[in-house]
């Protein structure tokens, strides 16, 4: 958030995490686990989750987290992930020698992630009073 162009609601937090060693088609779908859940919620499929990147996921979360906590007073236990998006970074171009004077071109892309908490009011739900009438 270098940039004053970015605005953010008083009731938002964000972390950013930029250089993560994976194609940002493989990081979108471990953001897609964690968006509009809970935060306790993604942390936890996050930890439980068998891509590599997720433990990077789950770091920038808890940074957003903190964030949230910390420099805008927020109450963590009515966060969720509001925003959860992906870009590109730059990318490595390496390459393998192949039959007949041919190079095999192989790129290593790096992308990065940013997360937005948001706090919500927490909805407690009443049950249902079902209304009995009296049949006299």
């Amino acid at each position: 958030m270098t940039k004053s162009s970015h605005r953010r609601a008083d009731n938002e937090a964000m972390a950013i995490s930029k250089q993560l060693r994976t194609s940002p088609r493989k990081l979108n779908l471990v953001a897609g686990l964690i968006r509009k859940k809970p935060v306790g919620r993604a942390l936890n499929e996050l930890a439980f989750s068998k891509k590599r990147i997720a433990q990077d996921v789950r770091k920038t979360l808890q940074s957003a987290i903190a964030n949230a906590e910390n420099n805008h007073g927020l109450d963590v236990d009515e966060l969720i992930v509001a925003e959860a998006y992906v870009g590109k970074n730059l990318v490595l171009k390496r390459g393998r020698p192949r039959a007949r004077g041919r190079f095999g071109k192989i790129e290593k892309p790096f992308s990065q992630i940013t997360i937005k908490v948001r706090q919500v009011e927490a909805v407690v739900e009443q049950p249902a009073v079902e209304q009995v009438e009296e049949n006299a």
